[in-house]
């Protein structure tokens, strides 16, 4: 290296994107992920002995990918080479491999190659990786916002071991904005910058567990705001909110407003006000709310609010779960409006909860008695001599019912279900009435 090209390195060092200069080089320093990286964890024991294998790192922007990557290039023996794919073609990847057959055959070193973005690469490309990750003349790290199930060959996948990033916790994120604004070395430091606690809480939630997003915040605020008249930078909400471009709403999620927010979001739904419901689900999602938070509560709504009235309503409430977790947002948002819409024009019904309440009091305060006899489980030898006989087989008798004792002696004509007149439930009660149950 001349010195023309390792002033250049020092000037992009000192030029770089505050994310970057962050990026920690021991894994001791890396936030977040300990379910992958904690002391007892594979990855973290595979890094510190120096003996990884092929893995594929996935996970949303922001959560650690190529800060793992290159924790793993400062902590190993092996030659440590790097590659986008969103730019590399074959020629990038047959230098590579060339250079990693000359370092393994003249200095019998491993060389671990950082594939960012993998999932760009098309098949082809990643076939001719195939047979050299194979025969261990690389040792492939890939990184991918996109599930590596569906993006990533088979082959290559049977050959690497998978680690999930999760999205960083809002502690994480309030650590890693507190090193960047006071840490001299790698953060904004020397700018003798401070931030307000709530404005440093702001930005936690508005990052949504992205990393990035609110070290990108942080930089471009402390270098856009003046001095005070104390000599400091102050990043207040106000400076907070021009940066990440959201304004804060009165919505702490430990404090009465967070309450308030999400009663009047599932009373919306219950009272049939998709107009009401839509609102409120904005106003979480705008402030920063769990997606899997809102999504717990459409569910909960579905099953409690319109019960069998339309027992469509969880399916599509649980769906909606599953998508957002898959999705993430802003995406996100149409899945949960779609489900609280679908929940808040539904028919209603409580009827469900209330069967259930009125069970469980009755299990907790009754003297419940004991199953009865023909009811009793039949199949062994001997059943018959305990005289656990008499069941009659509602398939055997007209409509597939029977008329026949179901609960205990000591709860006989009890009623916990009561099917209400809207939806789905009037067909039970008009079923009912076809086959002569009493409702």
């Amino acid at each position: 290296m001349d010195m023309f090209e390792y002033m250049r390195q020092q000037n992009m060092e000192q030029e770089a994107p505050l994310a970057k200069r962050m990026r920690p080089k021991r894994l001791e320093d890396v936030v977040g992920q300990e379910h992958i990286i904690g002391k007892d964890k594979l990855l973290y024991r595979a890094i510190q002995a120096d003996k990884l294998g092929s893995i594929i790192l996935y996970g949303p922007p922001g959560t650690g990918k190529t800060t793992l990557a290159m924790v793993i290039a400062n902590s190993t023996s092996a030659e440590f080479t790097q590659i986008n794919a969103t730019t590399a073609g074959k020629k990038d990847m047959e230098q590579v491999v060339e250079q990693a057959k000359k370092t393994m055959g003249m200095y019998q070193k491993k060389t671990i190659l950082f594939v960012d973005e993998i999932h760009r690469f098309n098949k082809a490309q990643q076939d001719y990786l195939l047979p050299f990750v194979e025969d261990g003349t690389v040792v492939l790290i890939g990184a991918t916002t996109e599930n590596p199930y569906f993006e990533v060959n088979g082959a290559l996948l049977s050959r690497s071991n998978i680690f999930q990033l999760k999205l960083l916790s809002k502690e994480n994120i309030r650590e890693l904005i507190h090193r960047a604004v006071y840490d001299a070395d790698k953060g904004m430091g020397s700018y003798h910058a401070v931030i307000d606690e709530d404005a440093e809480e702001f930005l936690a939630d508005m990052a949504e567990g992205d990393a990035r997003s609110a070290l990108n915040a942080i930089e471009l605020g402390i270098l856009t705001t003046e001095r005070g008249t104390d000599g400091q930078i102050h990043i207040t909400l106000a400076v907070a909110e021009e940066c990440i471009q959201r304004r804060s709403l009165k919505y702490d999620k430990n404090g009465d407003n967070h309450y308030d927010t999400i009663s009047a979001f599932i009373k919306s739904m219950r009272g049939s006000d998709p107009d009401a419901a839509v609102y409120y689900l904005a106003k979480m999602l705008y402030s920063g709310e769990s997606v899997t938070f809102v999504a717990r509560r459409i569910m909960i709504c579905a099953s409690e609010d319109v019960g069998n009235a339309d027992p469509q309503a969880i399916q599509v409430a649980v769906a909606c779960a599953e998508a957002v977790e898959r999705v993430g947002m802003p995406e996100a948002q149409i899945i949960l409006a779609h489900a609280a819409i679908y929940v808040a024009c539904a028919p209603k019904s409580n009827a469900v909860v209330n069967a259930i309440s009125e069970a469980m009091q009755t299990v907790k305060e009754k003297q419940t008695g004991a199953v009865p006899v023909h009811l009793r489980d039949a199949h062994y030898g001997g059943s018959k001599e305990l005289g656990h006989v008499g069941y009659q087989y509602a398939h055997n008798f007209p409509n597939h019912y029977v008329n026949q004792q179901y609960l205990p002696d000591e709860l006989v004509g009890t009623r916990f279900y009561e099917p209400g007149t809207l939806g789905y439930e009037e067909t039970i009660r008009e079923y009912f009435q076809k086959i002569g149950k009493d409702i």
